[in-house]
Order: structure tokens, then sequence, then C-alpha cells
């Protein structure tokens, strides 16, 4: 296994709609564990493969303590097919390091996908188990966060985001 290096807000693939696996063979479920290890090391909650430059639609998450690596989860072709409700919460993203911001997600969503034996799978997820199921399968679509705040507060973020880049690594910025 191998950490890969997270893609931050600007990089093209993170805009990129995310291309159905058409079948779970060994190259998908070593991207699933390669990005279960950089969702631990960066601390994370969970991640989808284009938030490490690979634009298919594959999430792994882990609602225990970040880091934890008690109960990681994989979904497949996650897509959500029923929702009810509506809740406010704070969202972060491992793609737009040290930017948070209250998002208005569905309360309640059934989702279905594969697991990494090609099994076809049905999660019923509230709280933050549907926060972040609906945050990693906004990256499939090529949405992040950022993009679900009001535009007022978009801009405010996005110029938030230009001091915080130059702070990183050259080799980090696209």
């Amino acid at each position: 296994m191998s950490v890969l290096q997270i893609r931050y807000l600007g990089d093209p693939v993170l805009k990129k709609k995310a291309q159905p696996v058409p079948e779970v063979d060994e190259e998908i479920r070593q991207l699933a564990r390669d990005m279960i290890e950089t969702m631990y090391f960066n601390k994370g909650a969970g991640l989808a493969a284009p938030q490490v430059g690979v634009s298919k639609k594959v999430i792994v998450y882990d609602l225990e303590e970040s880091g934890s690596g008690t109960e990681p989860q994989v979904l497949i072709n996650p897509a959500i097919v029923a929702s009810e409700g509506t809740v406010r919460d704070e969202e972060a993203c491992l793609s737009v390091p040290e930017l948070k911001d209250m998002v208005e997600r569905k309360a309640k969503i059934t989702v279905t996908g594969l697991d990494l034996e090609g099994r076809e799978v049905r999660i019923e997820a509230d709280g933050l188990h549907s926060r972040v199921l609906q945050h990693e399968i906004d990256h499939l679509e090529g949405i992040l966060f950022v993009d679900r705040v009001g535009p007022l507060k978009k801009k405010l973020l996005l110029s938030k985001w230009k001091k915080i880049r130059k702070k990183l690594e050259p080799e980090r910025i696209v």
C-alpha cells in the first residue's frame, strides 16, 4: 500500500465527472487500499478517487475517529437513490485544507453501489454517515463543498484559499 498525493482545489481532475468502474478487479482493490491508507494518513473521514487524481467512481470512508482504521468502507459506483429532509452542518475537505463552512445536505439517504467483491450493496444512512457519503459522491460529480455554499460565501472561501495555497509546497500546487 502507499499514500497517494491529494489533489487540491484548482486541479482539473476535481471538476471532472468520474467514470464508472466497469469491473471490480485487483487494480480497483489496490486503488481502494491505497485510498484508505491515504485517508488515514491525512486524518480524513472519507476520500474519493478524483482526490488522488483517479477519475473513477470509487470512494472510501471510516466513520470512527479519523485515522483509527477500525472499519474502513469502500463503495464502487455509488449512487444516491433516495433522500429526505435537510440538515446544515460544518464540512471540510482534504482537497481544500484549512477551510470549512456550513453546508446543507439531505438528512437521510439511500445509496447503492458495489463492494470490493463486486457485490451490490444498499446503504441507509443518516447523520454523519449521510453527510460523508454525500460529500464523497459529490466529488465523483466534480462538486466540492465550496460549490454548495452561496455565491458570496464561495467568493470569500476562494479568496481565503488563494492565501492558503501560497503556503503549500510549490510542487503540490496545480
